[in-house]
């Protein structure tokens, strides 16, 4: 029987509905460490005053890109806009490593029938995190790489890569072994992968979108919130690709 869309779309709301607790505790943590580890690591409010002293000397920048912008910049604005970036970066990614452990470890012990909790397949997860944090370092990099030289490649590459994690944590395949193998299943079946790729990128918009419509919330309560729903997306990706990689095993 061919694998069809509708199919998985069915079977990854259906998990989503039976462990919602558990995915939006998950969800929720993982927010909340990466908004944490964010404001430990960016720069204090001194450091930030320097970015914020020569804003009204930016706006004459309004039709420059990004790297005129910075070449703007006097070095200590550059110092500091990189440690905020590196801040942002690593913050995110060490969230993603937690979410995709956590989540994809929760969805193989459901699977198998056992009985679990969002901070149990965390903690299972543990001895796979090295490995994954590797492989989600190097998929955003070379995802952003392509986003930064041109849209299209950066899309192809998340669309390449976005079995590997499901790859690496359900049969414990190393870091480059999962990415070989993400790129040739991907292409061969793309008609069930594209549009679940696309519509996830939709709603992370849709999530940056809504960015405008939280100025009621304080700065850390928008960012935890925000950071959560994304998760949330994040999640039935990973539920809908979990499903499909064990289709394609059959």
């Amino acid at each position: 029987m061919p694998i069809t869309a509708n199919t998985l779309y069915r079977d990854s709301f259906n998990f989503f509905r039976n462990q919602v607790a558990s995915i939006l505790l998950l969800a929720l943590l993982t927010a909340f460490i990466s908004v944490l580890l964010n404001q430990a690591f960016s720069p204090d409010i001194e450091q930030l005053k320097i970015l914020s002293a020569t804003e009204s000397d930016l706006t004459s920048t309004a039709g420059m890109g990004i790297q005129e912008i910075i070449q703007q910049m006097t070095p200590e604005q550059q110092i500091v806009l990189l440690k905020v970036s590196a801040a942002a970066t690593f913050s995110a990614l060490v969230g993603n490593m937690l979410l995709v452990g956590g989540m994809l470890t929760l969805i193989r012990l459901v699977s198998e029938g056992q009985r679990t909790s969002a901070l149990r397949a965390i903690g299972i997860s543990a001895p796979l995190l090295p490995r994954l944090l590797l492989l989600l370092f190097i998929c955003t990099l070379l995802i952003q790489l392509g986003l930064t030289l041109f849209i299209v490649p950066g899309v192809i590459l998340a669309i390449s890569f976005s079995l590997a994690p499901v790859i690496s944590v359900a049969d414990g395949k190393g870091v480059f072994a999962s990415l070989k193998l993400s790129c040739k299943l991907a292409f061969a079946n793309a008609r069930v992968i594209v549009p679940a790729m696309m519509l996830w990128l939709a709603a992370k918009l849709l999530i940056l979108f809504m960015v405008s419509h939280l100025s009621v919330l304080t700065p850390n309560v928008a960012s935890v919130v925000l950071t959560a729903l994304s998760n949330l997306v994040s999640a039935l990706l990973l539920i809908y690709l979990f499903r499909l990689y064990m289709l394609l095993r059959v």
